[in-house]
């Protein structure tokens, strides 16, 4: 499985560069097309895993002054 993330910034948020760095530290990658970043699984993730994902992203961009959309497929 894995989860897709979106992130909307705002000019009064942290830059784009240091947003990434908090998700690259999660295990997320940039990603080309609709979304911003990707996460693999390598596994198939349960409802509880991906409520605890948008639970880690939400803490670690806490502060960050940006939006958030997660997709788990």
């Amino acid at each position: 499985m894995k989860t897709y993330l979106k992130v909307w910034f705002n000019s009064e948020g942290l830059p784009a560069s240091e947003v990434t760095e908090r998700l690259l530290s999660m295990g997320f990658r940039p990603l080309h097309g609709n979304y911003d970043y990707i996460y693999d699984w390598n596994k198939n993730a349960s409802v509880d895993d991906a409520i605890t994902m948008g639970d880690s992203v939400h803490e670690t961009l806490h502060e960050c002054n940006v939006i958030f959309k997660l997709e788990t497929v």
